[in-house]
C-alpha cells in the first residue's frame, strides 16, 4: 500500500515540477534572443542547467546517506521554486546565470532521488513497464511546459507566474511521499566519487547508453528552440520543436519498457534494441544535413532524437533497477544521471557553437559521431553477450 502510495506522490510530484521546469527554460532563452545575446551565449545559458546537474549528482548518494531520501527530496523540490521567484526580481545575466545553476543543482538531487523512488516501489514483474510509463510522464511534461509557452507567448508577464505556480503543486505532491525504513547498505554502500567510478567500471556500456540518450534527448533539446529560430520557423514554432522531441520520448517508453518486461534473455534484448536507436540516430545526424534546403524535416529530426534518446534512457534505467536497491540504487542512479547530463552539456554547448560556426555540415558530423560511437559500442557488447550465452 506505501509503495502504491509512492509510487502515485512521485508521479503527481514530477508531473508539475517539470512542467514548470520545460516551460521555464524556454522562456529563459527566447528572452535572451529578445535581448540580442549571441547563439553561443543562449547555448552556454542552456548548457549552465546541465552543468548545475552534473556538478550535483556526484554527491546526490553522499548527501542522501545523511539526510534521508525523503528529506533530501523535500530539500531538491523546493530550492527550483525558490530560483524562479528569483527571475521575478532580476534582469541581470550573470544573476540568471546563478540562479540557473542553483535550480539545476536542485533538479539533479530531486532527478536521481525520484528515478530511485520509482525503480524500489515498482513491483519487480512491472517494473519495466512503470519506469517506461514515468519517462512518458517525463515526456509529456516536455510537451505541455513548451506547449504553456507558445499559448500564453514568451511576452506574457504571467509566464514566470505560472511557472512558480506549477512547482507549488509539485512541492505539494511531494508531501504524500511515503516514509521509508533505513536504508540496509546505507553503511556499506560505496558513495560519493568513490561510488560512481565504481559503478562506471561495473557497467561501462550502459553508462554510455545514458551519455548518448543524453546528448540527443535533452542536450540538442535544450538547443531546439534557437536551432529553429536560425532555420526562420517564427518564435511559437521553434518553441514547439521542443514540444515534439518531448513528444517522441512520449510516445515510445511505455512499449519501450513493455517489450523490455517481456525479452526471453533481458540484458541482451535490451542491448541489441540499444543498437537499432543508435542507428536511428545516426540517421538523424545524416538528415542535419538537408535541413537548411528542407527546413520541415526539422520536424522529423527532432521527434527522432526524443523518441531514440528517450527509449535509451529509459532501458538503461530499467537496466540499473533491475539489480539494485536502497544507496546503491541510489549511486547507480546517480551515476547515470551524471552521464546523462554531461550528454546534454556536451550537446547544448557545442550545438550552440556549431550554429554560429557551420549550422549544416559540423553539427551533422558531430551527431554522427556520438551516435556512430553508440552503435559501435552497443553491437560490440550485444555480440560479446550473445557468445557467452552459447558458451
Amino acid at each position: 500500500m506505501a509503495a502504491h502510495r509512492g509510487l502515485i506522490a512521485v508521479f503527481g510530484s514530477t508531473l508539475f515540477q517539470l512542467c514548470g521546469v520545460f516551460m521555464l527554460l524556454p522562456l529563459l532563452l527566447l528572452l535572451l534572443k529578445r535581448a540580442e545575446v549571441s547563439n553561443t551565449i543562449a547555448g552556454l545559458f542552456a548548457a549552465t542547467e546541465w552543468l548545475g546537474i552534473f556538478v550535483m549528482t556526484p554527491f546526490a548518494s553522499a548527501i542522501t546517506r545523511v539526510m534521508g531520501r525523503r528529506n533530501a527530496l523535500w530539500l531538491a523540490t523546493i530550492t527550483p521554486l525558490f530560483t524562479a521567484i528569483g527571475f521575478l526580481f532580476t534582469d541581470q545575466l550573470a544573476a540568471w546565470f546563478v540562479l540557473l545553476l542553483l535550480s539545476a543543482m536542485a533538479g539533479g538531487m530531486r532527478w536521481v532521488l525520484a528515478e530511485a523512488f520509482i525503480a524500489e516501489f515498482s513491483p519487480p514483474q512491472h517494473r519495466g513497464t512503470l519506469i517506461g510509463a514515468y519517462a512518458t510522464l517525463i515526456g509529456m511534461t516536455m510537451v505541455v511546459g513548451p506547449a504553456l509557452l507558445a499559448w500564453l507567448g514568451a511576452d506574457d508577464p504571467a509566464a514566470l507566474r505560472i511557472v512558480i505556480g506549477l512547482m507549488l503543486v509539485g512541492l505539494a505532491w511531494t508531501a504524500l511521499i511515503p516514509r521509508l525504513p533505513h536504508d540496509h547498505d546505507s553503511d556499506t554502500a560505496r558513495v560519493g566519487l568513490v561510488g560512481l567510478w565504481h559503478a562506471v567500471r561495473a557497467n561501462p556500456v550502459v553508462m554510455l547508453a545514458g551519455f548518448v540518450g543524453g546528448f540527443f534527448e535533452m542536450g540538442l533539446s535544450s538547443v531546439l528552440p534557437i536551432y529553429g529560430l536560425s532555420l526562420g520557423l517564427p518564435p511559437g514554432e521553434a518553441a514547439l520543436l521542443l514540444s515534439l522531441s518531448g513528444l517522441g520520448g512520449t510516445l515510445c517508453a511505455i512499449p519501450a519498457g513493455m517489450v523490455a518486461d517481456r525479452f526471453a534473455s533481458p540484458t541482451l534484448g535490451r542491448r541489441r534494441l540499444m543498437v537499432l536507436l543508435a542507428v536511428l540516430l545516426l540517421i538523424s545526424g545524416a538528415m542535419v544535413l538537408a535541413l537548411e534546403q528542407f527546413t520541415t524535416l526539422v520536424w522529423a529530426v527532432a521527434l527522432l532524437w526524443g523518441s531514440a534518446g528517450g527509449t535509451l534512457y529509459t532501458l538503461t534505467m530499467f537496466d540499473i533497477g533491475s539489480r539494485e536497491t536502497g544507496i546503491t540504487l541510489v549511486n547507480s542512479t546517480a551515476v547515470l544521471v551524471l552521464t546523462y547530463t554531461l550528454g546534454a552539456l556536451v550537446a547544448s554547448s557545442a550545438a550552440g557553437l556549431m550554429l554560429d560556426w557551420s549550422a549544416s555540415l559540423g553539427l551533422s558530423l558531430m551527431l554522427m559521431a556520438v551516435a556512430g560511437g553508440g552503435v559501435y559500442a552497443f553491437a560490440r557488447s550485444a555480440r560479446a553477450l550473445a557468445h557467452a550465452q552459447k558458451t
